[in-house]
């Protein structure tokens, strides 16, 4: 009977014991979100709920093992396996820690600033800095994971003392990595783009949608990614449009008869502009720009506050322009002007002298 019920006692109240403790912690931190609305930490460290009862089930567990006397054939196996879940579990604790006290300084920093700008380069900023805290922490917890085998621990002094020549050699062979990994951190405190930010890359139009420690999304207009490393942003030159503020001024281009009426035109762009609500009102004009033996070119400028409302803009300029020139005067758009050729003076007709390649060439030239 006693074999049986001490690894009912044990394994039962570790369990118990586990779960009486995470609910009273969360209570705790539900009421301190209830009194603390302007800080989102407690609210969000209730997330670490799971891995915490994790680690305290596996860590009474393993302390307690050898009281139950199960297995015994298999003692150190069991004994290992639970060490390996609780260093598991504890690293999958501190990664919730961590990311909840990184969004929660975000959120209050976001609270207290109005500025977009500044408000994507922290998110940008913590953001890496949650990916680097991870890593070292995964890193970390595989090591202490390893070490806990005695053939691995047996290799530590071997892999110590060949450590320069791996070093080199890794080195080397990630030579591309770690250069990503440094232009991450370089775009994250150099405040070269930011999550948010409107970028033309290579001729796309998007958005910043993502950047890790190695490689950066591009949203495009059209909803597809783009992919790229990081290391492309610190070496070749790019489009920021969100640099500097978000307002834009954009051109539309017409290509117009001579007779074109420039000045209606110009009294017609007023009227679209005042009837289109993504126009800011900053600034408007139209001039003629270029002239070419059957064209002249007209420059539509148009403002708009950022990089989505100025494309609208100048699409809404450009049909209803267009239209209008259509319906009222339609001489104004390009033509192609023909007529009857005009006769030589005094009946002279062109001579034509016959060529062949053994003649000899006269005349010039």
């Amino acid at each position: 009977m006693e074999n049986v019920l001490r690894p009912l006692i044990v394994v039962g109240g570790s369990v118990v014991l586990t779960v009486v403790v995470g609910y009273l912690v969360d209570i705790l931190l539900r009421r301190a979100d209830e009194r603390h609305h302007e800080t989102p930490l407690w609210g969000l460290l209730r997330r670490c709920r799971v891995p915490l009862q994790l680690v305290l089930c596996t860590a009474i567990l393993r302390g307690s093992y050898e009281q139950t006397k199960i297995a015994k054939d298999h003692s150190a196996a069991i004994s290992r396996t639970l060490t390996l879940v609780l260093i598991g579990s504890a690293a999958w604790l501190v990664v919730r820690i961590a990311a909840a006290i990184v969004e929660s300084s975000y959120a209050r920093y976001a609270a207290m600033h109005r500025d977009p700008a500044r408000v994507r380069r922290v998110r940008t900023q913590v953001t890496l800095i949650q990916r680097v805290v991870t890593a070292i922490v995964g890193v970390v917890a595989v090591a202490a994971m390893l070490l806990t085998f005695p053939a691995m621990q047996a290799a530590g002094a071997s892999l110590l003392a060949s450590a320069g020549i791996l070093g080199i050699v890794a080195g080397v062979a990630a030579q591309s990595t770690l250069g990503n990994l440094f232009a991450g951190l370089q775009i994250a405190f150099g405040d070269m783009v930011r999550l948010g930010d409107t970028v033309v890359v290579n001729g796309e139009w998007g958005t910043i949608d993502e950047i890790t420690l190695t490689f950066l999304t591009v949203r495009t207009w059209d909803e597809r990614r783009i992919t790229m490393p990081v290391s492309y942003f610190t070496s070749k030159p790019f489009e920021n449009w969100s640099r500097g503020g978000v307002e834009m001024t954009g051109t539309v281009f017409f290509h117009l008869d001579h007779s074109a009426p420039v000045a209606l035109m110009r009294d017609r762009l007023h009227d679209i502009l005042r009837d289109c609500a993504a126009w800011d009102g900053r600034d408007w004009g139209l001039a003629v720009t270029d002239t070419t033996p059957t064209t002249i070119q007209v420059r539509a400028l148009v403002t708009a506050k950022d990089a989505d409302d100025i494309w609208t803009v100048r699409v809404t300029v450009r049909e209803q322009m267009i239209r209008w020139l259509t319906e009222h005067h339609a001489y104004a758009l390009p033509r192609v002007t023909t007529g009857t050729a005009e006769p030589m003076p005094n009946g002279h007709r062109p001579r034509f002298e016959q060529f062949t390649p053994d003649a000899p060439r006269t005349g010039r030239g």
